[in-house]
């Protein structure tokens, strides 16, 4: 009997073991925070494609990796592990490509040392998310006020100073409670950038960047992780992608803008701040816009790829089905955005960023090829 139980459990554990071998961690546009050895740029299988980086564009991504994949076959593995994480990916060349909301700054594109091109992929906008259930009106925030609420100046919500910019509402006396990112960030550097350019203060003291020095305040990773510290702590604000305050029926104030006007996070309100010219690479912050009607802290995001994609051994292939993706989602993926709440490229921008596709190569010879990049 002890013998035929031994071999019961023995084949019991050789079917569970066989169950578990044949599952595949995060396809056709999920996400996956677990990578293993083998998921690297240099897998063999040219029917997928690796990518990391931003939380911001996780949503929208996350569509149209799955729309693609319904078309043409082509499974995408993206995991939403914030920009840095993504820089990092690209630069261990674990990925096919990154996605970062702030563009490489020198000590990053030092540490790749080859080119590396950044097609700008949609605009969004960062919101100022609070936990105020008491308040029913949707709060004003002035670039003062802002600055001093995360410089840790004003730790009360009726402060003064935010009840003059917003006469009429009943603000109570809960504490502040700062959320911000604890990982490398592309949303850090937009809402960083911004404050930057609108206080002396913070610029000397905090500056911008994707992670910064905070004066005060909890850490979360991801947009994930941040508006769930700011849903689960009364009194709580942070910065956050607009979808998921969205999507988490979270309230967002109304930020004054350069022209004076406190303008509410949408999609009207971010395109009005990203229509301007941008220049060759793309790289351009569109923090505290001069629009009117333009809403202060919107960025792009941008996907990273190798200027050269014939490297680690990777196939031609490979490099195609990559500018063939990222020439999708810069066209046709483009009607996912509005339903996720980020702003569509400009015309000016598409053309930008198809000068930009084009200019990658394989082996010196351009991936696209003067030929039409979709089938």
């Amino acid at each position: 009997m002890k013998l035929k139980s031994k071999i019961k459990s023995a084949l019991f554990v050789a079917f569970v073991l066989a169950i578990v071998g044949s599952i595949t961690p995060g396809c056709n546009g999920g996400s996956s925070n677990n990578s293993s050895s083998d998921s690297t740029a240099t897998n063999s299988d040219d029917k997928t494609l690796l990518g990391a980086g931003s939380t911001f564009v996780y949503p929208l991504f996350s569509k149209q990796f799955s729309e693609y994949n319904k078309q043409t076959g082509l499974k995408i593995n993206y995991q939403s592990i914030g920009s840095g994480g993504g820089i990092l990916q690209l630069t261990n060349k674990t990925v096919d490509f990154g996605d970062s909301d702030a563009p490489l700054n020198d000590e990053q594109a030092q540490k790749i040392g080859v080119p590396v091109l950044h097609i700008p992929m949609c605009s969004g906008a960062v919101v100022i998310s609070y936990n105020l259930p008491e308040v029913k009106d949707t709060l004003n925030l002035s670039p003062e006020v802002l600055a001093d609420i995360f410089l840790g100046k004003i730790t009360r919500w009726n402060d003064a100073k935010i009840a003059a910019i917003n006469k009429g509402i009943q603000l109570p006396a809960t504490a502040i409670v700062i959320a911000h990112r604890s990982d490398g960030s592309g949303t850090t550097n937009i809402f960083t950038d911004y404050l930057s350019k609108v206080n002396d203060e913070w610029k000397s003291k905090v500056g911008k960047g994707t992670a910064v020095n905070w004066p005060i305040g909890l850490g979360g990773k991801g947009n994930e992780g941040v508006a769930g510290l700011i849903k689960q702590t009364p009194g709580g604000i942070g910065y956050i992608e607009l979808a998921y305050a969205i999507q988490n029926k979270m309230a967002f104030a109304k930020v004054q803008n350069k022209a004076g006007n406190f303008i509410a996070p949408s999609i009207a309100s971010t395109s009005a701040a990203s229509n301007v010219q941008l220049p060759a690479d793309s790289k351009i912050f569109l923090g505290n816009t001069d629009a009117a009607e333009g809403y202060p802290i919107s960025g792009f995001t941008w996907a990273l790829i190798y200027q050269e994609q014939a490297y680690n051994k990777r196939s031609e292939q490979k490099a195609q089905n990559l500018v063939k993706l990222l020439w999708w989602n810069i066209h046709e993926g483009q009607q996912y955005c509005e339903g996720l709440h980020y702003a569509p490229l400009s015309p000016a921008a598409v053309a930008v960023a198809e000068a930009i596709l084009k200019s990658a190569t394989f082996n010196g010879k351009p991936v696209f090829n003067g030929k039409p990049v979709l089938q």
